[in-house]
């Protein structure tokens, strides 16, 4: 972005101000074509002008029922998780409970909110990609479950611990990973089941929204750079998986791209994330431009901010539903 673009004359709108407002009725899944803002879903606070989705999700819930093992497979009863990707298959397959130790995310010392009250408590063993091998040694698991080892040394320590199983990584290859996760939980056939259920709910609420007639813009704002998310990236392809259609410019071979030209923020409704404070500041000083008032997406208040975390962090089941929660009030919804 130029220096010109930032320069731009504040709006001094509130950054994070309460703007408690009436909500009316539910959106009409697609099939009104006026804006009679009496069927217009309202959100409760706003952050620059973006309404900001799902304020108080219901997490209670968010980890599912024990699934059973397959026949004849393991079944671990005391799992040691090493990030949070890995966390959220191993709430989605029930298996929480069975959990003695988990990785942090890097930079905080506490479990992905989304994941609920119950992973919240979960005993930690220090952060990604750094577990303290005294705690995981303490912890006796029967299985060391992750995405991929920070370094051979670590993952020879962990294997010396306990069988430890590497399930990939890559956001770009969630539901793979997740398959993956299932099959080292001797849970191949809950998995699958699970992976499939979330398949048929997302084209579900694909048709509730007619969402092949809007394309959404997903921008990640970092502290000093912005991003397109492409079909490719998580989010991208929960939205894919829904039948949601991006702008041209959005329809990138690589899953996320750095943009200087706002126009290619553009889209129908613009959902917008922030990469921790850093990224809130700026990402709020940005909105707060006349180039992004150009947008035509600003004026019509179809500018929606979304959990970085489950967007661009989930890399699971877990996040992946949470994002459909999020696409029912604000994808034909106005701010």
């Amino acid at each position: 972005m130029s220096s010109s673009q930032l320069a731009s004359p504040f709006r001094r709108i509130a950054v994070a101000a309460l703007a408690t407002v009436t909500l009316a009725g539910l959106v009409g899944c697609g099939t009104s074509t006026n804006d009679d803002e009496s069927t217009i879903v309202r959100t409760t606070t706003k952050i620059a002008g973006a309404g900001v989705v799902s304020v108080e999700r219901d997490t209670g819930a968010a980890c599912a029922e024990p699934t059973p093992a397959d026949p004849g497979a393991p079944d671990p009863q005391r799992i040691v998780v090493l990030d949070s990707a890995t966390l959220d298959a191993v709430c989605a397959l029930g298996l929480w409970g069975r959990v003695v130790g988990a990785t942090t995310p890097e930079g905080t010392d506490r479990q992905p909110s989304y994941l609920g009250p119950a992973v919240a408590g979960l005993p930690a063993i220090g952060s990604e990609g750094t577990p303290d091998i005294d705690t995981v040694v303490r912890s006796a698991p029967d299985l060391i479950l992750g995405g991929a080892p920070a370094d051979p040394a670590l993952a020879d320590r962990l294997r010396a611990v306990a069988p430890t199983e590497f399930v990939g990584d890559d956001p770009v290859f969630w539901k793979a990973r997740f398959l993956a996760t299932g099959t080292a939980l001797g849970r191949t056939g809950a998995a699958r089941q699970a992976l499939d259920s979330y398949t048929a709910d997302a084209s579900r609420v694909g048709a509730e929204l007619d969402a092949r007639q809007t394309q959404a813009s997903v921008v990640r704002f970092r502290s000093d750079s912005l991003a397109v998310e492409g079909p490719g990236s998580f989010s991208g392809q929960v939205l894919a998986d829904a039948g949601v259609q991006r702008p041209p410019y959005q329809r990138l071979e690589v899953a996320s791209k750095d943009i200087e030209d706002l126009g290619a923020a553009e889209g129908d409704v613009i959902y917008v994330s922030f990469d921790g404070p850093a990224g809130l500041e700026h990402g709020t000083s940005v909105m707060d431009t006349d180039d992004w008032y150009a947008l035509g997406a600003v004026p019509d208040k179809r500018v929606f901010a979304v959990d970085d975390e489950i967007w661009n962090g989930g890399n699971g089941i877990v996040a992946a539903r949470a994002i459909l929660t999020d696409l029912q009030p604000s994808l034909n919804g106005y701010a």
